[in-house]
This record gives structure tokens, sequence and C-alpha cells, in this order.
């Protein structure tokens, strides 16, 4: 989580949306690939950035996606899929998160929730949210 933290630092700055960074790791312990907000484009999310990367990869359906934010279950860019549903298509059964998405963009995420009714084991590092959300500070 601390490697997505220092990614989730690396976002371009924006008034209209959050700064994350996300890991994507094996089941080795072996960092698939990473992404962070605005990292490709002015409207990618951090974990959309970080699966591009690998596509259809087997290999997710084993993995565990760490994020600093929980993953957007609905998105302001309606051209684009929530991250959520993006973790369901790709197999990821492990999502560990270290702060809840506040209603201050969405109304009501619900990614933590849709994505343990689907069977997708989330963890939450609350102990380290307040670090999570530093690079946010600005939106509040």
């Amino acid at each position: 989580m601390r490697h997505a933290i220092g990614l989730a630092r690396l976002s371009p700055p924006s008034p209209g949306a959050y700064s994350v960074g996300a890991v994507i790791v094996g089941a080795d312990g072996v960092e698939l690939r990473h992404g962070y907000s605005r990292e490709t484009d002015p409207k990618v999310h951090a974990e959309e950035s970080a699966l591009n990367k690998l596509g259809a990869d087997p290999r997710l359906r084993t993995a565990t996606i760490y994020s600093t934010l929980e993953p957007c279950s609905q998105r302001a860019s309606v051209d684009r899929l929530p991250c959520t549903d993006r973790i369901l298509a790709a197999g990821i059964r492990r999502v560990v998160v270290a702060w809840r998405e506040p209603a201050l963009f969405v109304a009501d995420c619900v990614g933590i929730e849709t994505l343990r009714e689907h069977g997708v084991e989330v963890v939450e590092l609350t102990d380290l949210a307040d670090e999570a959300m530093s690079m946010n500070r600005h939106l509040f």
C-alpha cells in the first residue's frame, strides 16, 4: 500500500478528482503493474491505468490490487466503466484499500459493497487512510 500511496503523489493535481495510486501484485507477491490517477489521460483512474497495462492477463485471477481509495462504482465520465466493473471483469478476487470514497463527487460510492457481493475479498487498511488521502486535502 505504501507503494500505491507514493504513486498517488505522482497524480497531476485536479480540483475535481482524487489523486489515487494502484498496484497489482501477483500471487507470488511480485508487482505486475501499477498506475495512478491521470497517468495517461485526464480521465484515467489509477486502477484503470494499471489494468489497461495488463489486458486480459490470466495472472489477474490470482492477483491482489492495492488502491489508495475505494474503487469507484460510478463515474462522472460516462464513457468509461467504473473501476469496480473493471476489477470484476478482470477476475481479481482480492482488493486492498486504504480509505472509502467520500460523497464529494459521487453521492453514494458502493465499490466495496459491490465487490463483496460478487465474492471478492476486500481488506480495508484504515490505519493508512490519513496518509493515503493526504494528497487530496485540497479538495475538502
